[in-house]
């Protein structure tokens, strides 16, 4: 596979995904060999969630600081008040 991923996954799939690792290292019949490579699967995903998370945050909180009137900053831009602005 490479880096870039070929279908945007969605938090909920990769969170099912991270939770059927951890059923299956729990259940103990795996190998060590097969262990370690879910493993270093489970610690890939949750990466990728917690910056997922840690994003949402960060755009919930510039949100809510905007003082009543809701306005979406994107993390690397200007905000976007989308009260037909066009971009």
């Amino acid at each position: 596979m490479t880096k870039e991923r070929k279908k945007k996954v969605g938090f909920e799939e990769e969170l099912k995904e991270l939770e059927s690792i951890v059923e299956r290292l729990d259940g103990g019949s795996l190998s060590l060999e097969e262990s370690l490579k879910l493993f270093e699967k489970g610690i890939r995903l949750s990466r990728r969630l917690q910056s997922s998370l840690e994003n949402t945050s960060m755009k919930v909180s510039r949100l809510l600081e905007e003082g009543g009137d809701p306005v979406e900053v994107p993390l690397s831009g200007k905000p976007s008040h989308g009260k037909g602005e066009s971009s």
